[in-house]
């Protein structure tokens, strides 16, 4: 028997190295210029069939170094990779898998995970929170000194299965707590305010209840923040403003009511933009202190004879242009909302910002990368072509500093469709347009 175990330890084993956290992969670095533009585009990764993806532009994609960009992948089935901007090294972060949202950290060298834990009989056995110490990962991957996975990950926490089974996870901005979805069996057990809302629109999507959990990352302590009416989709902390949480009611389309806001304490759950029912709000992002990009769409042309009454659709009468669209930035203090610009001809879908509140940038339908400035409305084309999947989009994210955009592209691959990260330099004069001299 001592045998057997040992002959199957043998067969096992290079499958492990393949699978260990720290493994590195050769650079696929490649620096074209956009054919139409001319900006310079770093593709991180260049292969096909990879499986690449960004993390989603609610959350930071970068190390607080500045120097990783962290992503999902298949080259290792479940596990995360990350690679550096200079080198193209490609290495990976985690093992054992991980579900749900990827969060990297700002304030250190951390990546927090959730991981799925199974009894014996392969039931949910609770949430595994993970916090991956990436500074000793990197500097022992490149020294060749990888040690087991325990090295480098702290298990925060589990977060029971009757509470939560989406990986969807956010850091909060003291990154001492991360907040998760609470399960709707779950958060029917406390107060919710408004009656609980069905599902809306076509998709059959946004029934309630739902609500937000926290986990302290320091004691593992787990507690829910509130319950509310309605369907829970992605969920942000405020990086500026510790205990400040946004999120969103999901319908996989319009929403009655999109953005929301709470404190980690569970008091002030209020609105963000209060839209009305000609508003297709989308795809919020928190860019600076005290404000929130979203993308208000008119991807619908308006109808012959259509009156602005008509219940069109499942949806109701949103998605023309008849009203405000575009690219809108919220003071979450003030509660003003600002237009910054809508693209001719087609429509903003994915959109974000920078913290020093001189740019937002978005892509439209037909994957193009459009920034506006947010003091003179200047709208520029930055790069064209990024083919994607029938199902995914360009999904640009700000880089802190304000001079880079990461975004996720099928450009450069064989086939057409798989996607690569690609980060979209500023040019230089527009760098320098606002530089503090």
């Amino acid at each position: 028997m001592k045998k057997l175990l040992f002959y199957v330890l043998l067969l096992l084993m290079p499958l492990l190295a393949d699978a260990q956290i720290g493994r590195r992969f050769p650079s696929e670095r490649k620096v074209i210029n956009d054919p139409k533009t001319g900006v310079e585009l770093v593709f991180l990764t260049s292969k096909s069939g990879t499986g690449d993806s960004k993390i989603y532009q609610t959350h930071n994609q970068w190390t607080s170094d500045g120097k990783w960009v962290v992503f999902r992948s298949d080259r290792v089935k479940g596990e995360a990779m990350a690679v550096n901007e200079e080198t193209g090294d490609i290495v990976q972060v985690t093992e054992g898998g991980y579900t749900g949202m990827l969060c990297v950290a700002r304030k250190s060298m951390n990546l927090y995970i959730m991981r799925q834990l199974k009894d014996s009989e392969g039931k949910r056995d609770g949430m595994q929170v993970v916090e991956i110490n990436l500074e000793r990962l990197f500097a022992d991957s490149e020294a060749g000194t990888l040690k087991p996975k325990d090295q480098y990950e702290r298990i925060c926490g589990v977060i029971p299965a009757e509470m939560c089974s989406e990986g969807d996870m956010a850091l909060d901005g003291s990154e001492t707590l991360a907040y998760f979805r609470l399960d709707k069996d779950y958060a029917r057990r406390f107060p919710i305010a408004e009656p609980i809302a069905g599902n809306f629109g076509p998709r059959k999507m946004g029934a309630g209840p739902g609500g937000i959990g926290k986990i302290d990352l320091l004691t593992g302590k787990v507690e829910p923040v509130v319950s509310v009416h309605f369907k829970v989709g992605h969920i942000q902390g405020n990086p500026w403003h510790p205990g400040e949480v946004v999120f969103c009611w999901e319908t996989g389309g319009k929403a009655p009511q999109r953005t929301w806001m709470v404190n980690a304490d569970g008091t002030n759950l209020r609105p963000v933009y209060r839209e009305t029912e000609y508003d297709w709000v989308t795809h919020e992002a928190v860019i600076s202190e005290d404000e929130l990009v979203i993308a208000i769409i008119g991807h619908r042309k308006i109808a012959e004879g259509e009156r602005v009454s008509d219940t069109v659709n499942d949806w109701g009468p949103a998605g023309t242009k008849e009203y405000p669209t575009g690219i809108a930035v919220v003071n979450m203090r003030t509660r003003e909302l600002t237009m910054e610009g809508q693209v001719d001809g087609d429509n903003f879908w994915h959109v974000a910002g920078s913290q020093d509140g001189h740019w937002v940038v978005g892509d439209d339908f037909a994957r193009e990368l459009w920034l506006i400035d947010r003091h003179t409305k200047e709208r520029i084309l930055l790069t064209a072509g990024h083919k994607t999947t029938a199902r995914d989009h360009v999904h640009p994210t700000f880089k802190p500093d304000g001079t880079e955009i990461e975004i996720q592209s099928a450009m450069l691959s064989d086939d057409g469709r798989s996607m690569n990260i690609c980060v979209v330099r500023l040019p230089q004069h527009l760098i320098d347009r606002y530089a503090k001299r």
